[in-house]
């Protein structure tokens, strides 16, 4: 039997979640949290096989739950069952360790067949999270920022302008500008704060 936690912060999803599995002979729904600690603290209490893990919740988010899971207890899957399918929105997720990522539009069929999977061990994502993954593969150092563009990153999320960053770095603000460039094309953003959000997200940044 496959042990089932849904970790959504909207009662109704959660409760029709609930009613999906309700019938289902191999797997049963045994708990259920609102925000991302609590889904933490369920899974491992509860021995989860599968958590349904929503993104957007309040307290912790569903890719810090995730990494939080992925540490703690490493047997526990983590799939995850989400409105958003942005590139910013999936490639933290999987780097997070979740093994799976649907959208809620997903057919009841679908669900289950991607649960069975996950707790086999196997990955399962929708068509458009394939896309993402596929074009990040497509692009040469996508998303992978050196050493030295995290420097720049970190500086500039510390609030350092790019003088100060020059300066801290022994290096000239021409320089600093073209980092930011290869920044901004690999992250996928268009300015500084973005920037700096999206390596907040991906956990580039401390």
């Amino acid at each position: 039997m496959i042990r089932l936690v849904v970790v959504d912060d909207h009662p109704i999803v959660r409760g029709g979640l609930r009613d999906t599995f309700a019938d289902a002979e191999d797997m049963v729904v045994v708990g259920e949290a609102g925000d991302g600690a609590e889904g933490v603290e369920r899974a491992k209490l509860l021995a989860a096989d599968v958590v349904l893990m929503d993104l957007r919740m309040p307290v912790m988010d569903g890719v810090a739950a995730t990494a939080a899971l992925r540490e703690s207890a490493p047997n526990t899957r983590v799939l995850v069952l989400t409105t958003f399918d942005s590139e910013s929105d999936v490639l933290p997720a999987i780097e997070a360790g979740a093994i799976g990522y649907l959208l809620k539009d997903a057919l009841p069929e679908e669900l289950m067949r991607a649960v069975r999977a996950a707790a086999r061990g196997e990955s399962v994502l929708a068509p458009s999270v394939t896309q993402h993954l596929m074009g990040q593969v497509r692009r040469p150092g996508a998303g992978t920022l050196t050493d030295r563009e995290k420097e720049v990153l970190q500086l500039v999320a510390n609030g350092s302008s790019n003088r100060e960053a020059a300066a801290a770095l022994f290096i000239g603000e021409a320089s600093i500008k073209t980092h930011l460039q290869h920044i901004y094309g690999k992250l996928g953003v268009r300015d500084r704060a973005s920037a700096v959000a999206e390596g907040y997200r991906r956990r580039l940044l401390t």
